[in-house]
């Protein structure tokens, strides 16, 4: 369904009802359906808007359909690292129910996890080369985030000298940009795609979704800090980060002491989010307004659209993050 001049509330609810009506025409799997439900559906609301901005097609339902395919593909690879991540994580609920590996075992968790990430790329396969490139580049770069928060959180820190520009800042940064990061990237860039636009501007799209991805992290990261969970990739850079001397403590870091000094460091850490938010949303909202965007009713969306979504989940917390006037 196409909405004309739509607000941007009413975009994202038809794009979250488009999606949710295209799943089970593409996936027949009730595990899949089932893992598939209550998902936010951020990275389709994202690529929406950027499909709508860069449609150059007077006629929208062809390339809008195999936008929505896309979309279901972006999302059954998102569900599929949520599914292996709480095998990982040890997880014992996603989404207020119990985790998939819970239900079903871990040995049903580990290939119904597989099978989803091969339905994936053979949906992105079907548009073409270029947009299963696209999904493979995306995945790998999750991957490879992934590993390295699990290699972060085995090493012996104490071993290492623990400041603001050592290796470990710069490492959490690289795992908040490939893990999560990049998917939206990928969903915006690809959404461009669809929209057939050029290499360029998916480009620009795909450095848009990046920034937003990024901010999301951080979103979420400050909401479960606000709500008292320990975050393992997190809170040791943050310290250390904000450590005046340098190093933590003599000798290696103990959980306890970590507690401790999370609590005392609390308002700084939390001043440190919201600056780095308010910095990738600026930086988002900046690509949205390039020369190189078609000037429309969905560009003014497009700059909307990432205050929105990082705002929906910092109210929890009582937060509103704002565009500098």
């Amino acid at each position: 369904m196409v909405l004309k001049s739509p607000t941007l509330e009413d975009l994202l609810k038809q794009t979250y009802e488009d999606v949710e009506n295209k799943i089970p025409e593409i996936v027949k799997d009730k595990n899949i359906l089932w893992i598939l439900e209550g998902g936010k559906r951020l990275r389709p609301v994202i690529g929406s808007v950027v499909f709508w901005t860069a449609l150059d097609k007077t006629d929208p339902k062809e390339p809008y359909q195999q936008f929505l395919e896309g979309m279901v593909s972006i999302e059954l690879g998102h569900s599929a690292s949520l599914v292996h991540d709480d095998i990982m994580d040890n997880d014992e609920e996603r989404r207020g129910r119990p985790a998939f590996w819970v239900k079903e075992g871990i040995g049903n968790a580990i290939l119904i996890g597989h099978k989803m990430i091969a339905m994936a790329f053979d949906i992105s396969l079907k548009t073409g080369l270029r947009t299963a490139h696209i999904y493979t580049d995306g995945w790998l770069r999750a991957l490879e985030g992934q590993i390295d928060e699990i290699n972060f959180n085995r090493q012996d820190f104490h071993e290492f000298e623990i400041s603001a520009d050592s290796k470990f800042f710069e490492l959490y940064s690289k795992i908040i940009d490939f893990k999560t990061a990049t998917l939206f990237a990928g969903a915006a860039e690809v959404s461009a795609v669809y929209a057939n636009r050029d290499n360029g501007l998916a480009k620009l799209f795909y450095e848009y979704g990046r920034e937003v991805g990024f901010a999301y992290q951080l979103a979420d990261d400050i909401v479960d800090l606000e709500n008292g969970e320990m975050i393992d990739s997190v809170i040791i850079p943050l310290l250390m980060h904000l450590d005046e001397k340098g190093k933590i403590k003599e000798g290696g870091l103990k959980m306890r002491f970590i507690r401790k000094k999370l609590k005392e460091k609390e308002p700084e850490i939390k001043e440190l989010y919201l600056k780095e938010i308010h910095n990738h949303l600026a930086r988002a909202a900046e690509l949205a307004d390039s020369d190189i965007v078609p000037k429309n009713h969905y560009q003014e969306l497009l700059k909307e659209v990432p205050y929105y979504v990082i705002n929906k989940m910092l109210e929890e917390i009582d937060i509103t993050i704002k565009p500098e006037e």
